[in-house]
């Protein structure tokens, strides 16, 4: 992965010229929990102009980069990120918390997070996608492979939320997926065993053979629900 970031902002930096102020990586792939298996290469770029030609000179270096399999590159000027700061309020959080300066100065260090807006997204994100999951469920075939690809699918989201949602409780950030589920698990007592089985199958110390794909599905959707209504009765009582 250190050779393709190397390229990325060498090739970045030939195409943008000086309108190029910054190139982060953020998310799992600047955390040791990164897997090359599972994890995406999340790549945010700040330019100084971001009109259309300016955008446009990113293209080619944007094709290479997503023929390797990458998401394709978040871009923003330093102004518009800060004007969003209240609707990416878990977004940025992220980012400040989870990031690697690949180039230029350390931004999002200094950068304010309105924590009371942050709290309603982490709500709203965890009803939507709670929502989503039991759509995949009712929509999805009832084969062991397809139950366990949508909860496999729907893993790192979740486990996002439940870090958020501590960290919005005051409790102490969590550092790693299963520790964002073990402490809405403490905080709840809700049964986390679905969980753990596909954080387990994810890095390949069960296999799939070993799971009970209805009964993991069903301690999963359980977790998912008490999490969610947990969370909002406690978040409004801060």
């Amino acid at each position: 992965m250190e050779t393709k970031l190397t390229e990325l902002v060498s090739k970045l930096k030939a195409a943008a010229g000086e309108n190029l102020k910054a190139v982060v990586l953020y998310g799992s792939a600047a955390t040791s929990e990164y897997q090359s298996a599972h994890s995406d290469v999340n790549i945010l770029c700040l330019l100084d102009r971001a009109s259309l030609p300016d955008v446009e000179k990113l293209h080619y270096v944007t094709e290479w980069w997503m023929n390797e399999k990458n998401p394709t590159p978040v871009i923003f000027t330093h102004e518009e990120l800060l004007r969003s700061a209240d609707v990416f309020a878990i977004e940025l959080l992220d980012m400040k918390h989870r990031h690697r300066m690949l180039y230029g100065d350390d931004f999002l260090e200094a950068m304010d997070v309105p924590m009371q807006l942050h709290r309603l997204q982490v709500e709203r994100e965890l009803r939507i996608n709670w929502m989503r999951l039991r759509q995949a469920v009712l929509a999805g075939e009832s084969r062991k492979k397809a139950r366990l690809a949508i909860m496999l699918s729907s893993l790192p989201t979740f486990c996002v939320m439940f870090r958020h949602a501590l960290i919005g409780l005051g409790q102490p950030e969590p550092h790693t997926k299963r520790e964002a589920v073990d402490g809405v698990a403490a905080l709840t007592g809700a049964d986390a065993s679905g969980f753990h089985a596909i954080l387990d199958f994810r890095a390949g110390k069960l296999k799939e053979r070993e799971i009970d794909a209805e009964a993991t599905l069903h301690a999963y959707l359980e977790f998912v629900g008490i999490a969610t209504n947990e969370v909002d009765r406690r978040f409004e009582t801060r």
